[in-house]
């Protein structure tokens, strides 16, 4: 099989073309720098991955079908191998370093994602885990993963498993057939070329940020750069005339260098936007394809030495520049770098791409250069894997014997007391310095898994509803809302359970259970308002005692805007026409930062009240005024969760938000005890137990006010 079968892309960016196509390498070059500085300074799309991805399918594709015409097969196990010696060792460096930056550079909460998405990436699917990361509107507020770059790679490591097994069974049923080989490859290509660019369009539209990393919505890129390389012989020998060819090629390239700036963020990607980038590079392609260039040509320009060899280490300067920029702008706590500061990011990861490329070649290339038995390729690529995937196996174990200590140090209610510190003042004053529970590198996991399944994500119009406590109790309490709803869930449950009631959890990322049309990320939310018709006809149908939700909207930035939407307000009166009553909470404090990240840097980790919370609350405001229907009972827990001047991230050693509005697991569950006679209150008709939990919390009140008073405690 020819070397051009063998070397991937994004060795495209790496692995050297023929002298007379060396308009490809400058073409990489291009692209890679493209890459580069869109995302450095401008932080939109800049269609250069697009490219790689065209490269990829027209350096194989031709190559693959020429070994199936000459030989009839492709050594699939060999390519497979000498793919993974290619991509495994500059990749692996680059995420063992981003391993060892995220220890030094990044805050603990941000470590278990790291990890996780650095054994993704290692194992080449991080693009299916960040696409599941992004639906996840738990998740999304997430800094950018320092190895969110390496998704291209898991489409083009997908790509390179499928295409030539997907090649073979077209040449086997060729031959079965009596059929030409070529022509049934072409009709195989352009099959896939035509659903993917289909399937493209259509998912964009409904679901970009899940597009943008779906092999599916990408696939059709090395396809047209497999049609590409299948028709361009025949292309070639119609001789297009010069002129042409020159105006094809500076138009191709002024346009790639153009794409990121006329596109940026305006349109959904990829989608229809992304045929500017890709046909761009197709235009180049098709006027370098009649031997040598012209002199005054666009691809006599990329074929200079000082572009080819810079195409030579596209490979790993794409892959340093990401990780560099996100530790820089850690670093500097910066949204953006300066001109001066992109320039250093810029040249730090060019001296770390050289370094990569001298240590690699100089190393790993001479080894192995006589050796050429597929298992030492193989075992090359194994060989740099490995390590990452070891060591991120050790820290993430590391992580967790942390997190289990700190759980077992929780069971001390003198310790982490959360929001039942405010029950003992002496407490309170005494209370000793100890990391806080839960842990910040696990925390987020941890709280979204507990209700993960029982929540609705953005996309999904389905209703989920799950029963907890007695299911089998006469009275049944709904939750239902947006997940500011839905962080009350551990609250509600041991007073659920402790009473003998039920609920049932009813929830959809960023949806209030109103009558009102919401919009989300700009447009409207018709999956949010089809998902409130389905939760109105299960309430119906369910005829529940009480419905437990928000009673207030907060926003970051003014407090003065928090207020009591007309649509929560209509939807309480729908409840009242059935009977039902309803138990409407104020909502909760919102910061200008993640809670867990300024917690992993010592800062002073408290938001000024008035940045969400208005003076006095709304809904008590409407309560008095009258305007609320008979059925509601408000309750208010705002005195709890912040002083007078000041909302505190971390309350009794708890981590109070997991990021920077949602409560964690432990502290919801702490807040159980302050609810209970709120809830009890608002709630006369519910049955309640002989003892309640407010009655053992007296009773161990009496035990924490002596512990606090042992000085002993105090020493840790």
């Amino acid at each position: 099989m020819s070397s051009s079968v063998q070397s991937p892309v994004l060795n495209t960016l790496r692995t050297p073309v023929s002298r007379r196509r060396d308009d490809i390498e400058g073409l990489r070059a291009v692209a890679a720098v493209l890459i580069a500085v869109y995302h450095i300074w401008f932080g939109t799309v800049s269609g250069g991955v697009d490219v790689f991805l065209l490269l990829t399918g027209f350096l194989i594709t031709g190559s693959m079908v020429r070994a199936l015409e000459r030989d009839g097969r492709i050594r699939i196990g060999a390519f497979w191998s000498r793919t993974a010696r290619r991509l495994f060792p500059a990749g692996a460096v680059v995420l063992g370093a981003v391993l060892a930056g995220a220890f030094l550079f990044l805050p603990r909460s941000a470590w278990t994602a790291v990890i996780a998405d650095v054994q993704a990436a290692a194992l080449y699917h991080v693009n299916w885990h960040l696409a599941l990361g992004s639906v996840d509107y738990m998740a999304r507020d997430s800094a950018s993963s320092p190895v969110q770059h390496f998704w291209s790679l898991g489409v083009q490591g997908q790509f390179y498993l499928l295409w030539p097994l997907l090649l073979t069974l077209a040449a086997l049923v060729a031959v079965r057939l009596g059929g030409r080989v070529r022509v049934a490859a072409t009709g195989t290509v352009a099959a896939v070329f035509a659903l993917s660019f289909g399937y493209s369009l259509w998912i964009t539209a409904t679901e970009p940020t899940w597009a943008y990393f779906d092999t599916g919505a990408r696939l059709w890129e090395p396809a047209l750069g497999g049609l590409l390389a299948l028709f361009l012989p025949r292309l070639s020998r119609l001789r297009l005339p010069r002129v042409l060819r020159l105006v094809a090629g500076w138009v191709g390239l002024l346009a790639l260098i153009a794409c990121g700036a006329v596109i940026g963020d305006s349109l959904p990607y990829p989608g229809y936007a992304s045929l500017w980038p890709v046909l761009a590079a197709v235009l180049v392609l098709v006027a370098g394809a009649e031997g040598e260039p012209g002199r005054w040509s666009a691809n006599r320009l990329l074929g200079l030495p000082p572009l080819v060899w810079l195409g030579k280490h596209s490979f790993p300067l794409f892959l340093w520049h990401w990780p560099v920029l996100v530790f820089y702008l850690e670093v500097t706590d910066r949204v953006k770098p300066s001109m001066t500061g992109g320039l250093l990011v810029l040249g730090t990861s060019f001296a770390a791409a050289l370094a990569t490329s001298w240590i690699l070649e100089g190393g790993i290339d001479r080894v192995l250069r006589d050796r050429r038995a597929p298992s030492w390729s193989l075992a090359a690529g194994v060989l740099f894997a490995v390590p990452v995937l070891v060591g991120s196996l050790a820290w993430g174990a590391g992580i967790e014997h942390e997190r289990e200590m700190r759980a077992r140090l929780s069971q001390d209610p003198t310790a982490y007391p959360g929001a039942a510190v405010h029950l003992s003042p002496e407490l309170a004053a005494n209370l000793p310095a100890l990391p806080v529970y839960p842990d910040t590198t696990t925390v987020k996991q941890e709280t979204i898994a507990q209700t993960s399944s029982c929540n609705v994500t953005i996309p999904s119009t389905e209703l989920i509803a799950c029963e907890f406590g007695d299911v089998d109790s006469e009275y049944t309490l709904v939750l239902t809302g947006s997940s500011h709803a839905r962080h009350w869930f551990q609250a509600l449950r041991p007073i659920a359970e402790h009473h003998g009631w039920r609920l049932v959890i009813m929830t959809k990322n960023a949806c209030q259970f109103s009558a009102e049309e919401q919009v989300f990320e700009g447009a409207v939310y018709e999956e949010c308002t089809a998902w409130n018709a389905e939760v109105s006809r299960e309430i119906e149908e369910m005829a529940p005692d009480a419905v437990f939700g928000l009673g207030t909207l907060t926003r970051q930035g003014d407090g003065s805007l928090e207020h009591v939407p007309d649509g929560f307000v209509e939807q309480w009166r729908w409840l009242d026409g059935l009977g039902v009553d309803v138990v409407a909470v104020r909502d909760t404090p919102r910061f200008s930062f993640d809670v867990a990240d300024c917690v992993d840097r010592g800062g002073h980790c408290a938001q000024d009240r008035a940045y969400t919370m208005a003076e006095s609350s709304p809904l008590a405001a409407a309560a008095e005024a009258g305007d609320l229907p008979d059925n509601v009972r408000t309750v208010d827990l705002t005195g709890y969760l912040c002083g007078d001047t000041e909302c505190p991230g971390v309350i009794g050693n708890q981590l109070a938000y997991y990021d920077d509005n949602h409560f964690s697991f432990a502290f919801s569950s702490s807040l159980s005890v302050l609810l209970e006679p709120l809830l009890l209150e608002a709630l006369p008709d519910a049955p309640v137990a002989e003892v309640t939990l407010a009655d053992h919390t007296s009773t161990l009140i009496g035990g924490l006010d002596e512990a606090a008073a042992d000085p002993a405690l105090t020493t840790h």
